[in-house]
């Protein structure tokens, strides 16, 4: 297992939209493992690989709450929506790749997921509450889409603003340390 770093906005990769994995073998074992080490680090409770910079359909999740309470690590491979409830919920949301910025997100209620699992088997998830909220925005960054594309047009462009102007100071600090 290898920890690894998580891409933050305003990287363009996190706009990509992730490639199905065609075949689950040791190599995509190996990223699930180094997911988890990297989402419980963070701390977080989902992860899509592409924010470590593998463009893959491949999700990790755990919503136990407290670092005490047992682990209950969840993997999804080539996650898809089949169904959404009309009724809607919100619930706030904040993002690995988007630190410590955090918003209220409507989105449906409940969902439909068929995944398949670490063995190859196809299962199928009806979610809501927190699975729901989370398991439909980790499946949003497989496609290329954060969070923040469900608030306002004056808020996302806020916050892109703010990430870019912070990527551009790290980068100037960088260079400033290496000369």
């Amino acid at each position: 297992m290898a920890l690894r770093d998580i891409i933050i906005l305003p990287d363009k990769r996190l706009r990509l939209v992730s490639k199905p994995v065609a075949k689950i073998d040791a190599a995509t074992k190996r990223l699930v493992e180094d997911m988890f080490e990297t989402m419980y680090a963070a701390p977080g409770i989902g992860l899509a690989a592409i924010q470590i910079g593998e463009p893959q359909r491949v999700v990790t999740m755990d919503l136990s709450k407290k670092k005490e309470d047992e682990k209950q690590p969840q993997v999804f491979i080539n996650p898809e929506i089949v169904s959404k409830s009309d009724e809607k919920s919100v619930h706030e949301e904040g993002c690995l790749s988007i630190p410590e910025y955090y918003e209220e997100v409507e989105r449906p209620a409940a969902v439909k997921v068929r995944y398949l699992d670490l063995a190859g088997k196809q299962h199928e998830v009806e979610a809501t509450g927190l699975l729901a909220t989370c398991i439909q925005h980790e499946i949003d960054h497989l496609n290329g889409v954060l969070f923040i594309d469900h608030l306002s047009k004056l808020k996302r462009e806020f916050v892109i603003k703010k990430y870019t102007k912070q990527a551009k100071q790290a980068a100037k600090d960088a260079k400033s340390a290496a000369e």
